[in-house]
């Protein structure tokens, strides 16, 4: 009893509180005392984009790496491009980096896979690119096909970690195989909570990789971080994820993608507006999509007046609170639309990852009975998940 009452005493003399200092974040490339020896005097390929970077500067990795005197031969490019200046779903075709004269495969042109010839002669990949934590970003694919191109070439794979900005929580439906594409290889949640690193090791322990291969893997963890941190890119991942507020949509709003409707490609806000032209009797809120180079040259309802929902000012906080992708926006888009045989494309299961939440949508059935439907799989996901977990 004496020590609740003395408990109860320093409460109210207003003794001040313990806190613990955030340990600063470095992501696996700014460690570069724990890697850089160990590519000295080895042919080394980079799998990169524009946001490979190191420190504060946002100086490129290939830059900072050939000046400590990496023999760096071969640069592979994802999707937009190893400079990410392609418009989404664009050819890239391989070329010659015009800055530092190294010849650049694209891995999102006439091939995903890197070829023999592609690795021949490298002792060791690093691959260093953001991803955001959706499985239906094309990284993620890519990095699924550098792994197993590296593990039938007897070739290293280095991945220098970066933060999942969405990294906070796990939802949606599992991918259904039968739909498996390059927006969809291996069997995650639309939200798989998982970093670049993380996911590697996944591919690996579930032996997801052609013939079940095993690749070889290196890890530069990054320090400071854990999966609830918030945090926003230095550097934008893809030219139509251009701010904090689009990526933390993104997950929810992407499968529209697989609809008629406008997600705003070619406006300034993509991924933040949502409207056709069909809706004008039952929104106000309207834009318009242009072509605009760089981003979106033809985007979908490009140069009509789409009526439709404003994200813009969502408050995108409600994801951290709620641990969960919103497909009410969905629900109620499709409830509104005149034109319901023509709501969805084909694409949608795709990005979906299955077809059944588009029948349960034309169905009529609601969010309850739709995210009943993602279990068992969903929490079997988030068990196995942390078998693979660098960061708690």
């Amino acid at each position: 009893m004496k020590k609740i009452c003395l408990f109860i005493l320093l409460l109210n003399i207003g003794l001040p509180t313990i806190s613990y200092a955030q340990e600063p974040l470095l992501t696996g490339a700014d460690r570069t005392d724990l890697y850089v020896s160990y590519l000295k005097n080895k042919n080394v390929g980079m799998v990169i984009n524009q946001t490979s970077i190191i420190g504060k500067n946002e100086v490129s990795s290939i830059d900072s790496l050939l000046k400590l005197g990496i023999h760096i031969t071969r640069i592979f490019g994802p999707e937009h491009g190893f400079r990410g200046n392609a418009s989404n779903g664009a050819t890239v075709n391989d070329s010659v980096d015009p800055k530092t004269g190294i010849p650049a495969i694209s891995l999102y042109g006439k091939h995903y896979k890197p070829t023999p010839a592609d690795l021949q002669g490298l002792n060791l990949v690093v691959f260093d690119i953001q991803d955001v934590g959706v499985r239906f970003y094309t990284y993620l694919s890519t990095l699924h096909y550098v792994m197993e191109a590296c593990a039938e070439n007897n070739v290293e794979l280095m991945i220098l970690d970066r933060p999942n900005p969405n990294g906070f929580y796990v939802d949606g439906p599992m991918l259904d195989t039968t739909y498996r594409s390059f927006v969809g290889l291996d069997q995650l949640p639309i939200v798989h909570g998982l970093t670049i690193a993380e996911y590697a090791q996944m591919i690996n322990g579930e032996g997801w990789l052609k013939n079940h291969v095993q690749c070889k893997l290196k890890i530069i963890k990054m320090v400071g971080y854990n999966h609830d941190l918030p945090y926003t890119l230095p550097v934008n991942p893809s030219p139509n994820l251009n701010t904090a507020q689009s990526i933390l949509l993104y997950p929810s709003v992407c499968l529209f993608e697989g609809t008629t409707l406008s997600l705003g490609r070619g406006t300034l806000v993509p991924f933040q507006v949502l409207g056709h032209p069909l809706l004008s009797g039952q929104f106000k809120f309207a834009f318009t999509p242009v072509g605009i180079p760089g981003m979106s040259e033809d985007p979908p309802q490009k140069e009509k007046t789409c009526y439709g929902i404003d994200l813009r000012h969502y408050d995108v906080n409600q994801f951290r609170i709620s641990k969960k992708i919103d497909i009410l926006w969905l629900i109620k888009l499709y409830n509104a639309f005149p034109d319901k045989a023509h709501f969805f494309n084909a694409y949608f299961s795709k990005l979906a990852g299955t077809d059944q939440l588009r029948k349960q949508i034309e169905a009529g059935q609601s969010e309850e009975e739709i995210r009943k439907s993602w279990e068992p799989a969903l929490s079997r996901y988030k068990e196995m998940r942390k078998k693979y977990l660098l960061y708690q």
